[in-house]
């Protein structure tokens, strides 16, 4: 065979293979929208269609009829929201202080923080339970805003401490000989230049709360602070599930992500291959 031949073969293989891999994460998706697009008869047939016969948006009118899954997007915007400010706030201290001030036990703290992440979230519902129950923090977002944070700033750390430690330390050193104060270097100079990095991170922090399921299934109890995710699951009752709302609500939690990704992407991309290159 000749070479040229090798070459194209290897290519038409990598596509196919890319177009496998595409269909395989797209389809789950594809599914979910194709169930909220076509009508209540079509949903109950047997065996269920591939392809839609018909297209409705009454699975739609009825998720946006339902005042819980309404609220419970507004409730998901501010335990995303502040949870991602939160995090980036004291996860941006933390980092620069791991990545520019030596002391000690920095590596040790830098582990500890790393293997913090991997801590599973239901090993602490109980005792949280008890915690916030004597606080009377029970149904409010601060019982789903406040372990959030907690679980979500090891990742921040990690991610902001490559950020910040690929920065040239001598445009922060020729800062502070002009006068600058460590915070005021901070500000004006590590944050400004690390704006891609930061953008990252708090997407991904944004993207964790957004998908709360776990302490919002425990904590809140009715629609006044549950987030959409766990709203979801009402378009169910004991003898019937409506289908239809159910994937149509998936659509419309799913819808605000894929925008923020979209807006971002540039300033995600820059930020993953800053993460990266970090020796």
């Amino acid at each position: 065979m000749t070479p040229g031949f090798e070459s194209t073969r290897s290519k038409v293989a990598f596509y196919l293979l890319m177009g496998l891999f595409i269909f395989l994460t797209l389809f789950p998706l594809l599914w979910v929208l194709k169930l909220s697009l076509i009508s209540q008869g079509e949903l109950q047939a047997s065996p269920p269609t591939i392809l839609p016969h018909s297209f409705s948006l009454g699975s739609y009118q009825r998720v946006f009829a339902n005042s819980a899954f309404v609220k419970g997007i507004v409730n998901s915007f501010v335990i995303a929201g502040f949870t991602t400010a939160f995090c980036l706030t004291i996860g941006s201290f933390a980092a620069y202080a791991l990545a520019r001030l030596n002391f000690a036990i920095a590596k040790g703290v830098g582990s500890l923080i790393l293997a913090m992440a991997f801590f599973p979230a239901v090993a602490i519902i109980a005792p949280l339970f008890l915690q916030f129950t004597k606080l009377g923090l029970v149904n409010t977002y601060w019982a789903m805003i406040l372990p959030d944070t907690l679980l979500s700033l090891p990742l921040t750390v990690y991610l902001l401490v490559a950020y910040f430690r690929e920065l040239p330390r001598s445009i922060e050193q020729a800062a502070m000989v002009d006068g600058a104060t460590t915070l005021q270097t901070f500000f004006r100079i590590t944050l400004p230049l690390s704006i891609p990095g930061v953008v990252t991170t708090g997407l991904l922090t944004f993207i964790f709360a957004w998908n709360e399921y776990l302490f919002a299934n425990t904590f809140a109890f009715d629609p006044t602070t549950q987030p959409a995710t766990v709203a979801i699951p009402n378009f169910a009752s004991q003898f019937t599930v409506d289908y239809g709302a159910q994937a149509a609500a998936s659509i419309v939690v799913t819808l605000p992500l894929v925008v923020l990704v979209f807006l971002f992407q540039r300033r995600i991309v820059s930020g993953l291959t800053a993460g990266a290159t970090t020796g």
